[in-house]
């Protein structure tokens, strides 16, 4: 579902940031040689993702979701002068090709790479975060809320993305669809949990940025 005309779509991007060559290329070799390249997060939220990590300037990130690292340097581009991202993925085939883009950029020596389910690799981390990107599994959103939040620093952020489904969640829902259910319950939690206030924007397939109180 395309939320906005194509001309208004493309102007909002030719009037934002332009894309780092790095993040041109990365995205050029994504749709190229990768599965399900709409997973990208692309030029607009990629400059989304970097002006909010830019104003928060988090010293540690923990992006849940890596796919080929597009949202990764967008995020890194933010971090403090030591501050290092861990990003979580469990596709072992991606690895490299992650890495190969990541060494390439200033920031390599600060993006930790995790292979494995994120809910057994989150409690082994041992640090607290400022600044938090949902970008996996969405049957498992709200088990990743509900592990990333006692390790949030006060006033920290999380981004959730994906939220509203191609506009399944305003849609009537099949009965066997399990994932959509689940992210419109997740919604419902980042809106009614007191630990969090939260706005939902309706950037690309919707995201959410949901601030510790």
């Amino acid at each position: 579902m395309h939320f906005l005309s194509d001309e208004l779509d493309d102007y909002v991007t030719q009037h934002s940031q332009d894309e780092p060559e790095l993040l041109a290329q990365l995205n050029r070799e994504t749709h190229l040689k990768i599965l399900q390249p709409r997973m990208l997060s692309g030029h607009f939220q990629g400059r989304v993702l970097s002006m909010l990590s830019k104003i928060i300037h988090p010293t540690n990130i923990l992006e849940i979701g890596t796919y080929t690292g597009y949202a990764t340097l967008c995020l890194a581009e933010g971090l403090a002068e030591n501050g290092i991202i861990d990003t979580i993925d469990v596709n072992e085939e991606l690895v490299d090709f992650q890495r190969k883009y990541f060494d390439r950029s200033q920031w390599s020596h600060q993006i930790v790479q995790h292979l494995g389910p994120a809910l057994d690799i989150i409690p082994t981390l041992g640090k607290k975060y400022d600044l938090v990107f949902i970008d996996a599994d969405k049957d498992n959103y709200i088990n990743y809320f509900h592990a990333i939040v006692p390790i949030m620093n006060k006033g920290g952020i999380i981004l959730s993305d994906n939220v509203l489904w191609s506009g399944k969640v305003v849609e009537e829902v099949k009965a066997n669809d399990r994932t959509t259910k689940l992210l419109m319950e997740y919604n419902q939690l980042l809106k009614n949990d007191s630990r969090v206030e939260t706005v939902l924007l309706p950037i690309r397939d919707g995201l959410t940025v949901s601030k510790i109180k």
